[in-house]
């Protein structure tokens, strides 16, 4: 079994309920949900919104392969309504990012792990710290917490309360 990491993302429609309709169909479709942070919502990173986001980390166990993962979670995306254009960062009913598979590093031309930017957003590190505050990064060789302490990113996240 494999154990993975997951970042799921809306700022589209009922924000809650699409979280929680991503967490039931990775469930059904990869394997156990062992472990949820709580909802944290942020401001849009890479672009203007009027809404925020909804950000929760999960830790899944999974017999799927990484590509397989990733072809997984986007059929998952798409079957929540998930639009993709070619115009890069935007408004999205849902995003599910691949944050760490196991402890391997992987680069290929569709995916690369742990997840290129994870270190650079505050929006990963505040609900990943809550779950997993001492795994180890395999390419930095730091702490996920040290990696929240080092990052530059000023944008605000904040636990979600309705």
């Amino acid at each position: 079994m494999n154990q993975v990491v997951l970042l799921l993302g809306c700022n589209i429609g009922d924000r809650i309920k699409y979280l929680e309709l991503a967490i039931n169909k990775l469930a059904d479709e990869l394997g156990s949900v062992l472990a949820k942070s709580s909802i944290y919502e942020s401001e849009p990173w890479g672009f203007d919104a009027e809404i925020s986001f909804l950000n929760q980390v999960l830790i899944v166990e999974t017999e799927s392969l990484p590509e397989q993962l990733l072809g997984q979670t986007q059929i998952i995306e798409n079957n929540l309504g998930r639009v993709r254009t070619k115009k890069g960062y935007e408004s999205r009913i849902m995003d599910i990012d691949i944050l760490f598979f196991n402890d391997l590093v992987i680069e290929t031309e569709t995916l690369t792990i742990p997840h290129p930017a994870l270190h650079k957003r505050k929006f990963t590190l505040e609900p990943l710290c809550e779950i997993l505050p001492h795994k180890i990064h395999p390419v930095f060789k730091k702490t996920t917490e040290t990696l929240l302490i080092e990052c530059a990113d000023n944008l605000w996240v904040k636990k979600f309360s309705d």
